[in-house]
């Protein structure tokens, strides 16, 4: 089989990669768990120094890595500069902080030295995204990494190229060959991987389709896994808001890598009493938001990454408007070669369309009207996702109480959009997935909490 890289800007085909074989795969994964039976004594202040060396070649790199991502997938080139050095910092963040994760935790038990020991499983795989071509994979390299376990990545087909510039980078920081490997495999050939009794978890980034797949698999075969799945992350914008800060958060949150991403911002539920202002100041904000060549510094969003996904979400915006809700802006498909979908706004949105319940993977955003507090809360809840919310109002207490008790979702913000951050836990709950990636409970989500107890 054939993997192909086509630049969503103009059509072009950039590169073919024949999938591996199975003999190929056979070898990687050798080579993986060959890899781990000295990676997992190598003391922590060594990985740490790898580490802060890959982070080095991340700068260096920088402007080749950005351009790359940039021709697979749309990325504009200023958002894949910012996500080069998030790698960077990520890196750094486990070099910096990484052996403390791992320190024994003493256990108070009478009459016995007791404590726990996290140590290292073995070669994890990663099946991972194409929105975030380098961030997705290096979230989760750092901390296996760091950890002592060995790390085996399943990228999407259309950024293969950025997949091999990651494992080359890999090398060319110090790290031990079969530390990291790539494996190029179509999906439908993935059971086969995870059922390897070399692989010991396995990780997936994607939608919640992929995710029940792989989580039945990992369940036949007896091994973890974290699913980081998708979100229709409610906004709620309270009557005491700050109108200026909310729009500009929220618009920042809805267009980030056009709209491409599962922690973006997609619901938006106003009350009643500053709707009218609110959607005012939202549909001016975003229609100034203009789409053009991502390679071009200047330019504020690219195309979505592939035809098909554009006119999926097409489909369920024009579904949605068919149902009731009203178009204030966008919600046509542009003429040319390019990938391109507008920002677009939908108003009166109900429940049982497309835009009430699925998720809108690009610039589509949906406001929804509700008369009290309760209401708002009750509508951001009605979802089967869980992954990010945000809450904008003045008065800071009563975001951090909504936001810490009625928000059903893994991370919550309080007057800002919701990211990804290496030192706050991240993941979701319901069908956006479960267990967490970053911070310390990222690290330990793969290794063995190991009990000890002797006698004194």
């Amino acid at each position: 089989m054939i993997l192909k890289s086509i630049n969503p800007y103009n059509g072009e085909t950039l590169a073919t990669y024949p999938a591996h074989t199975a003999d190929q795969i056979d070898k990687r994964l050798q080579n993986s768990t060959n890899a781990y039976v000295n990676w997992k004594n190598v003391p922590p202040q060594q990985r740490a120094k790898l580490l802060l060396n890959l982070a080095q070649k991340l700068r260096e790199n920088s402007d080749k890595l950005a351009k790359l991502a940039t021709i697979e997938m749309g990325k504009s080139i200023t958002e894949a500069r910012a996500e080069i050095e998030k790698c960077a910092w990520v890196c750094e963040y486990y070099a910096e902080n990484g052996e403390a994760f791992l320190t024994h935790e003493i256990l108070p038990v009478q009459d016995k030295e007791a404590f726990v020991s996290f140590r290292p499983i073995g070669p994890v795989l990663a099946i991972m995204p194409w929105n975030f071509p380098y961030w997705q994979v290096f979230l989760f390299a750092a901390p296996n990494l760091m950890a002592g376990n060995t790390a085996v990545l399943k990228h999407a087909s259309n950024v293969t190229g950025c997949a091999l510039a990651i494992e080359e980078l890999f090398l060319q920081a110090g790290f031990p060959p079969g530390v990291f490997t790539c494996l190029l495999v179509p999906g439908k050939h993935l059971e086969t991987v995870i059922a390897d009794a070399r692989i010991k978890a396995v990780t997936l980034t994607g939608s919640t389709p992929a995710g029940k797949s792989v989580a039945g698999v990992a369940g036949k075969y007896l091994k973890k896994c974290v699913l980081e799945l998708g979100g229709s992350d409610p906004y709620l914008i309270l009557e005491d808001a700050d109108l200026d800060l909310a729009v500009e958060k929220c618009v920042a949150g809805r267009i980030l890598n056009a709209g491409q991403s599962c922690i973006g911002a997609k619901r938006f539920i106003v009350l009643e009493e500053v709707a009218e202002a609110f959607i005012q100041k939202f549909c001016e904000a975003m229609q100034a938001i203009t789409f053009g060549n991502p390679m071009d510094a200047s330019t504020q969003m690219g195309p979505l990454a592939r035809w098909d996904l554009r006119d999926e979400l097409h489909a369920q915006v024009t579904k949605s408007v068919e149902m009731g809700a009203q178009l204030l802006l966008g919600g046509y498909l542009p003429e040319g070669k390019a990938a391109f979908y507008p920002v677009t706004v939908l108003s009166n949105v109900k429940p049982g369309m497309p835009a009430y319940h699925e998720e809108l993977f690009g610039p589509v955003a949906s406001v929804i009207v509700a008369k009290t507090e309760q209401e708002a809360i009750d509508i951001a809840n009605d979802t089967v996702f869980g992954l990010g919310a945000a809450v904008f109002t003045r008065n800071v207490p009563r975001g951090k109480r909504i936001a810490e008790f009625e928000l059903e979702a893994g991370c919550v913000f309080v007057n800002d959009f919701v990211k990804s951050d290496p030192r706050v836990p991240f993941g979701g709950i319901k069908e956006s997935g479960f267990g967490r990636e970053l911070s310390h409970f990222g690290m330990r989500e793969f290794v063995n909490i190991k009990g000890i107890v002797s006698s004194k």
